[in-house]
């Protein structure tokens, strides 16, 4: 195969044995690919490493707000927990056998009126959730952070219910009491929990709906904040805030 050569490498080349030496060979190949160019031709650093641990925990915190801010803004809306098969709060198992035969002699409106009562009250409570949300979000740490970006899919979430999961079922209750005390069925269903409990039929931690309510709107909660992350470090172009789009989007190597 014929080889071209440039012409500044063939005169050091052709060069007398006595003025060839590698250092002037260096410098005329040197001239022909500058530093720039050289730099230019490096690969990139990979990983979160091209950013710094500010820029880090920035990103992480822009992409959490998101999440959150979606996840209560969507289940705060009218039928927000009713009409999602995700988070619909069902009957407690062990009243649905009741239920059941309520409406195989017609009475499954009084099932339906509970069912829709204890929904719209997980509605209700669930706004309660944005400022202890945020909260998490503003104290978290460089340590926080780190175990999150490089963690699981739904990383973000536990931290959020292991950091805030007392709280806002503190918060969620009385929100849920209020709602209930309006439904002459809740307050039934409380004395035949209660009965239920001592005869071994219903569950210990199902004997209050205000608590199996208050406990199924935070399930809902935290899975559709799960939902939020995983579209975020699926799709990082999704994210609000340029920062965020950049981190996530090294994280998943576009």
């Amino acid at each position: 195969m014929r080889r071209y050569w440039s012409v500044p490498l063939l005169l050091a080349l052709s060069a007398p044995c006595g003025a060839f030496n590698l250092g002037d060979l260096k410098g005329k190949l040197d001239a022909l690919n500058p530093p720039s160019a050289q730099h230019a031709a490096a690969p990139a650093a990979s990983g979160l490493d091209r950013f710094s641990t500010q820029e880090q925990v920035s990103s992480l915190k822009q992409a959490l707000n998101q999440g959150a801010e979606i996840a209560v803004r969507n289940l705060s809306k009218k039928n927000g927990y009713l009409n999602n098969a995700m988070v619909h709060i069902p009957l407690p198992e062990n009243l649905q056998k009741a239920d059941r035969a309520l409406r195989r002699v017609g009475l499954g409106k009084y099932s339906d009126e509970l069912i829709a009562a204890m929904n719209h009250a997980a509605e209700a409570a669930v706004p309660e959730a944005r400022t202890l949300l945020l909260g998490a979000v503003k104290n978290m740490t460089v340590t926080d952070a780190k175990n999150i970006l490089l963690g699981k899919d739904d990383a973000a979430t536990q931290f959020f219910r292991h950091s805030t999961e007392a709280a806002l079922s503190g918060k969620f209750k009385p929100v849920v009491v209020q709602s209930m005390q309006k439904v002459s069925l809740a307050r039934a269903y409380d004395r035949f929990a209660g009965k239920g409990v001592k005869l071994g039929l219903v569950d210990e931690q199902d004997a209050h709906l205000d608590d199996y309510i208050t406990r199924k709107a935070l399930d809902g909660l935290f899975l559709m904040m799960a939902a939020e992350e995983k579209k975020i470090r699926a799709h990082p172009l999704q994210a609000t805030g340029d920062l965020a789009r950049k981190v996530f989007a090294v994280l998943r190597g576009q």
